[in-house]
């Protein structure tokens, strides 16, 4: 008789999926890897920046010492960026490793977890992970409708996640609205506000969360180098909240969680402002042309504000997965939503300018089929 091992909650888990690698691709479909495009993980498609190699390049003769623990250099220069102590810092292993620390830290087994429909399936796994309860909010027009999660708040609540933009659906709050919730939030409920495509916000929407850290012991700012920064492969995000929650945060954080290479690409690509603009640029050239696509097509999508758009590829259930194989097929990598209550949609990374134009042509053959 077989033994069931952990604990229920944790076999309840259905494990997170990521985006298909290019090479598993190109082995599934017979595919050479140098024509394949992938817009399918929200990448930067200029890679990693030039000054973020070199800072690895010199960091590689100490690889053989542990990595600064605390991140010393790191914390130093996201504290003189963001305007805050050093102690305010708490480094992860991409933001992916802060959503996790704070549910553990904050969220005892039965208590509750407030996030909203459509948003980053994370929160749906670390809720699931400290053995809490799931209180999903509808979403309105895709997005998080707040007063709602407001209302949805209970007596053993401790957490709301909110992810601003939105993924997989890329809809954006305005920083009015986000600052009148946490406001309203009972000081014994930690808000997490997850910012991992703030760098792809225009100008007029730009707004700096970290100063509202100052304001509510109960905030705390998610950020990550995985997307506009082009360090994905690396692995490094923070968080900024007042020392009350850094101090839970690093008794729960493992040691040694941002390696050496990282730390130091970090530093760099934090201060190459040229490279962000250069992205920040890229990014909404390739919403345009992604836009008039789907217009031309006669496709619904979600307006975005994040370095992807959400689109509507059929009107019946298998339609994601349908046109999703035709891509591959194509040699395209893009993202299917099923898994998000999203099965007629596809998640489609922007790329370069040649790159989206694959998929373009790619998905009008897909519809066509």
């Amino acid at each position: 008789m077989s033994k069931n091992y952990g604990p229920e909650y944790v076999r309840a888990i259905a494990p997170y999926q990521a985006g298909k690698p290019i090479s598993e691709v190109a082995r599934e479909f017979g595919l050479d890897e140098a024509t394949i495009v992938k817009l399918a993980s929200n990448e930067n498609p200029f890679g990693v920046p030039a000054s973020a190699q070199q800072a690895m390049a010199a960091a590689v003769a100490e690889l053989g010492r542990y990595p600064d623990a605390n991140g010393f250099d790191l914390k130093g220069a996201l504290a003189k960026r963001y305007d805050v102590p050093a102690d305010w810092i708490t480094l992860g292993n991409g933001s992916n490793d802060i959503l996790e620390i704070a549910a553990h830290a904050f969220v005892e087994r039965g208590q509750s977890i407030v996030y909203s429909q459509y948003s980053f399936a994370v929160y749906a796994l670390a809720t699931q992970g400290v053995g809490a309860q799931h209180i999903v909010v509808p979403a309105k027009a895709h997005g998080h409708d707040l007063p709602a999660m407001l209302a949805a708040i209970r007596d053993d609540t401790r957490l709301v996640f909110i992810a601003n933009p939105n993924n997989p659906t890329g809809t954006f709050i305005p920083a009015a609205e986000i600052e009148a919730f946490v406001a309203k939030v009972p000081a014994h409920v930690v808000v997490v506000l997850d910012e991992a495509y703030n760098e792809f916000l225009s100008e007029e929407n730009q707004f700096e969360s970290a100063e509202w850290v100052k304001k509510y012991p109960n905030l705390l700012v998610s950020r990550t180098f995985s997307k506009a920064y082009g360090l994905a492969g690396l692995r490094v995000g923070f968080a900024i909240a007042q020392p009350a929650l850094t101090d839970l945060m690093n008794r729960i954080r493992q040691p040694f969680n941002v390696n050496s290479l990282a730390q130091a690409a970090a530093i760099a690509a934090l201060n190459d402002k040229e490279f962000l603009k250069r992205s920040a640029a890229n990014n909404a050239a390739g919403y345009q042309q992604f836009v008039e696509a789907f217009e031309q097509m006669g496709l619904e999508y979600v307006p975005s504000y994040g370095n992807f758009v959400l689109v509507k590829v059929g009107s019946d259930a298998g339609a994601g997965a349908r046109v999703n194989l035709s891509l591959l097929k194509q040699g395209v990598i893009v993202r299917p939503v099923g898994n998000y209550g999203l099965p007629e949609w596809l998640r489609i990374s922007i790329g370069l300018p040649q790159e989206n134009a694959v998929f373009i042509a790619a998905l009008a053959k897909a519809l066509a089929e």
